[in-house]
């Protein structure tokens, strides 16, 4: 089994362009539960490439492991689409998992409206540490991570080292294009965050989230008035090919 302790860039080359260069999103799905079998979770943020992963999971692994991570901020549409979610695929273990300080907590220590003054800590309190606590328990996790969405993400493969979970990162959706994704969700009538049809195209906290103009950075809507552009999980630095 590939893991982050024993796996060499080597055999990390011989995945990506040998073993997985060929195989399609669903082939590398079946790839990595038959390696990781129940030490492989889901880390789902129910986007739109969320749905699709959730989906396509349900058909390789239908009791497979999927957690949310509840900052406790989100916009309700979200809420409502992962009870919707819950609905569709009964065997799915849908778990939410949440920060050890409510947002209450949090000001009373950090001091009111953290994610205006220091956004960063933000994440790190209500994403980052919990996210690192739960997915330390298995050896290897899924992202919805594609290529196109940012220059950050233009370099992933299908297997990456993720140094700080410490872990094996698989992104089955590297490939696809946006409008692919929108496709698959429209042809398989999945339920989708409503969010989407009002400019929304990257959804998070309702605090950092903003809508996005026609023909602007689908991303540009994240954290608008600071120049951050990731919460921290998925820099470049915490996963190399």
């Amino acid at each position: 089994m590939v893991t982050f302790q024993t796996v060499s860039e080597q055999e990390l080359k011989h995945l990506n362009e040998s073993v997985l260069k060929e195989k399609d999103t669903v082939d590398v799905l079946k790839w990595a539960y038959e390696t990781y079998g129940n030490d492989l979770v889901y880390s789902c943020s129910f986007g739109a490439e969320g749905v699709v992963l959730v989906d396509l999971i349900s058909k390789v692994r239908p009791n497979a492991t999927i957690l949310f991570l509840d900052t406790n901020l989100h916009f309700k549409e979200t809420y409502d689409l992962i009870e919707k979610a819950k609905k569709k695929y009964p065997n799915l273990n849908i778990q939410i998992i949440q920060p050890e300080l409510t947002v209450e907590q949090q000001a009373e220590e950090h001091g009111d409206k953290l994610w205006e003054r220091n956004p960063d800590r933000c994440c790190q309190l209500r994403k980052l540490e919990p996210l690192e606590k739960e997915i330390s328990k298995y050896v290897a996790w899924i992202s919805g991570l594609r290529r196109e969405q940012s220059p950050t993400r233009r370099n992933t493969q299908y297997v990456n080292m993720d140094r700080r979970f410490h872990s094996i990162k698989i992104c089955p959706l590297i490939h696809w294009k946006e409008e692919e994704i929108w496709m698959y969700i429209k042809l398989n009538k999945l339920p989708y965050n409503e969010l989407h049809d009002n400019n929304y195209p990257s959804i998070g906290c309702f605090h950092c989230t903003s809508q996005v103009a026609e023909g602007m950075d689908p991303r540009s809507g994240r954290w608008a008035n600071s120049a951050k552009t990731e919460c921290g999980l998925h820099l470049p630095g915490n996963s190399d090919k």
